[in-house]
């Protein structure tokens, strides 16, 4: 534990944080019928290791989908972000419904200590909240990456957190399969410094297509969701 603690002080001391990118964080793409998207969550949902929007999450998924629909796209995430935080702000977002929710949440309330008991339980908020207020249709929820692949953490830091990070995803998939309309994604891409931005903690652009790509696949093959959109008034 000594040295556990001794090397998050380390790594919190000297880790540089990159500057969260550039674009615009709502606005319509594409043609067809219209889907209105939520992306939500923490540095990952904002897309904290490229430079543009364009190469983040967000616009990687929105390119793929815009060729097949109208999509009323929006943005509500922070660097640091804990599930508690997202909790708080859906009380201070103006009312709006969306067909879908994509939320990428954990890494942080991993590394700060949060119980996994209490986290599960915030999630299940969030979810229901996500469905009931803002009337989403499905709810993509991401699960955690493979914290023990971070090139940023030294050893034995890297497996205790990875150990813990996987230990939340176990749950968390099984919490989101049993919950009636969400999709829990499960994070297959291995990690390494060929893949991950320059400050080994968050994806590079590789990392944010290969996720883009797999979230995109879910709507596309999700007929309850795309005839919902399609009848939609």
């Amino acid at each position: 534990m000594p040295v556990l603690l001794g090397q998050a002080v380390f790594v919190r001391k000297n880790y540089v944080a990159l500057p969260e990118p550039t674009g615009a964080r709502s606005g319509v793409v594409g043609e067809g019928p219209a889907l209105r998207l939520l992306v939500i969550g923490d540095s990952s949902a904002v897309g904290v290791g490229v430079a543009s929007q364009t190469d983040a999450l967000l616009g990687q998924l929105i390119d793929r989908l815009a060729g097949h629909m109208t999509v009323h796209y929006e943005l509500v995430a922070q660097t640091g972000a804990k599930t508690i935080d997202v909790l708080g702000w859906l009380d201070t977002m103006p009312p709006a419904r969306y067909d879908l929710a994509v939320t990428a949440l954990g890494v942080n309330d991993v590394t700060k200590g949060v119980s996994l008991r209490k986290w599960l339980s915030q999630q299940t908020n969030l979810f229901d909240r996500l469905i009931r207020q803002f009337g989403a249709r499905r709810v993509i929820a991401s699960g955690l990456p493979p914290v023990g692949q971070f090139p940023l953490l030294p050893h034995p830091l890297r497996w205790a957190l990875g150990r813990q990070a996987a230990r939340f995803d176990r749950h968390f998939h099984q919490l989101a399969n049993d919950k009636p309309g969400c999709v829990p994604l499960q994070f297959s891409l291995g990690l390494d410094e060929t893949n991950m931005s320059e400050d080994g903690f968050h994806p590079g652009p590789t990392v944010y297509a290969v996720w883009a790509d797999e979230v995109a696949t879910i709507v596309l093959n999700d007929r309850d969701l795309l005839d919902a959109v399609q009848t939609a008034p």
